[in-house]
């Protein structure tokens, strides 16, 4: 049995998460932001009698995370796998968005993730085993208009990602990163966009949410991602990255037979009919 350590585990995928590798057996400690809200994933674990137990962890507050670790460490004495989730949505144009935004957007889903991997490492280090799996997005592999800080961020941690893979080589642990293409998660729902009609760049806007409808007809679901982070620390022949739903697979293999400049001009203006065309013929969507 592993001792998991689940971040932003009260919805989502971190829901699913915690309780896939519950429902296999392993002792999960489910961290999330306020206890008394994350209804969901008591129900499930009172229901089907899970080895999960919530904890309160704010991936934003270094004091929170080294309570949630502490009270880990005492009640298992180890984390065997940490699955970095915690994160939060949203964006727009580059020159729309406050600065101030931005930084929120790194605190969370960048900043968050180092303070749960520094305060893991030691523990793994010293018993020389252990995986990290850092949940990012088929952002993390292109930028698209109109959504360039979230990509940027995803960017971030799977660039640290691979760095952190070759440090910790030689001490047995594993590092991965998860790449969803889009999953029907709360996300959408709580993510802080910034669209305004009048800016200049409204068009991007909209081809962004033409580019999200046409994913949206093969999306993934929490499960699927949980499934892959279970194969990910699991699995004998393990990998770095790990791709998930169809639409992820689609873009990437799609974007390998682009250039740079190819993948650029794609901003131009352009009716809506020719931008589907191009996404049809690029990547395979069809509308």
């Amino acid at each position: 049995m592993s001792v998991v350590l689940v971040t932003g585990s009260s919805t989502g995928i971190g829901l699913a998460t915690a309780l896939h590798f519950g429902r296999l057996g392993d002792g999960v400690y489910a961290g999330v932001r306020n206890i008394a809200t994350a209804t969901e994933l008591a129900e499930a674990i009172a229901a089907e009698k899970l080895p999960v137990h919530p904890i309160t962890l704010d991936v934003d507050d270094q004091a929170s995370v080294t309570r949630a670790v502490g009270e880990v460490l005492a009640q298992a004495g180890r984390v065997d796998v940490l699955v970095n989730n915690a994160g939060i949505g949203g964006g727009g144009p580059v020159e729309d968005v406050p600065v101030d935004w931005v930084k929120s957007l790194f605190e969370t889903n960048y900043l968050g993730a180092i303070r749960m991997i520094r305060a893991v490492l030691p523990g793994m280090r010293e018993r020389r085993r252990g995986a990290i799996v850092n949940v990012s997005s088929i952002a993390g592999r292109l930028a698209i208009a109109g959504h360039g800080h979230y990509s940027a961020v995803k960017h971030a941690l799977e660039a640290i990602s691979e760095a952190l893979a070759q440090e910790v080589l030689e001490f047995g642990i594993r590092v991965a990163i998860v790449e969803p293409g889009v999953v029907v998660t709360p996300i959408f729902t709580k993510a802080r966009r910034f669209a305004d009609p009048a800016s200049p760049y409204a068009a991007h806007v909209h081809r962004l949410l033409l580019f999200y409808q046409m994913q949206m007809k093969m999306p993934s679901q929490p499960i699927d991602v949980a499934r892959v982070i279970h194969e990910a620390v699991t699995t004998k022949d393990p990998k770095l990255r790990y791709l998930v739903g169809q639409d992820a697979e689609m873009l990437v293999a799609g974007r390998r037979k682009l250039t740079d400049e190819e993948y650029v001009a794609t901003g131009r203006p352009m009716p809506d009919a020719e931008y589907l065309e191009l996404m049809r013929r690029r990547y395979g969507f069809t509308w």
